[in-house]
């Protein structure tokens, strides 16, 4: 039983640090590289990589409020929900490994836009994909990508979970 403790340990570990990394990777050479607002077109226009620093939350939501409506909105719950969330991951050892992956994945996106918030005051977004009318995103980055990814994963999982049958039988008598 240790065993498996310890191996689940380190799968979050590894996704967790993988995650942070590959964000944290990304950014600093888009920092390094990439002007602001100077756009490095890829794939026919299909593929943009454009630094943008962001002060505001997705899509720049929160960018215009006060110093202190933004520390405890961006910066502090947040906070604590990856801190909650952690603590869920380490304690719930029944979560199946495609949730549990999911939900690693949304905590290491969650870290690694918190820790450039704290380090640069702002998020690096960089990469911006357009497939003409037919789909775009606004600017993101891999932590974006990631927590992106977990809900999707967690979304999909809920819709097609089976559920319960239950007789009718069975529900009548209980609703008698």
């Amino acid at each position: 039983m240790k065993t498996n403790a310890l191996n689940r340990a380190i799968f979050i570990v590894a996704i967790l640090i993988l995650t942070i990394g590959l964000d944290q990777i990304s950014k600093s050479i888009v920092r390094k590289n990439v002007m602001e607002y100077q756009p490095k077109v890829y794939l026919h226009n299909h593929f943009v990589i454009e630094k943008v620093e962001n002060t505001g939350a997705f899509l720049s939501m929160g960018d215009n409020v006060s110093k202190p409506v933004r520390l405890v909105f961006l910066d502090g719950i947040p906070l604590i929900l990856i801190l909650v969330a952690l603590g869920y991951v380490f304690v719930k050892d029944n979560l199946n490994t495609t949730t549990l992956t999911a939900i690693v994945l949304m905590i290491g996106g969650g870290i690694g836009n918190i820790y450039d918030r704290i380090l640069h005051g702002s998020v690096t977004d960089f990469a911006y994909i357009d497939l003409g009318g037919i789909f775009h995103t606004g600017v993101f980055n891999v932590a974006d990508l990631c927590i992106t990814t977990g809900i999707c994963i967690v979304l999909i999982q809920s819709w097609f979970k089976k559920k319960p049958v239950v007789e009718e039988a069975t529900a009548l008598e209980e609703n008698a």
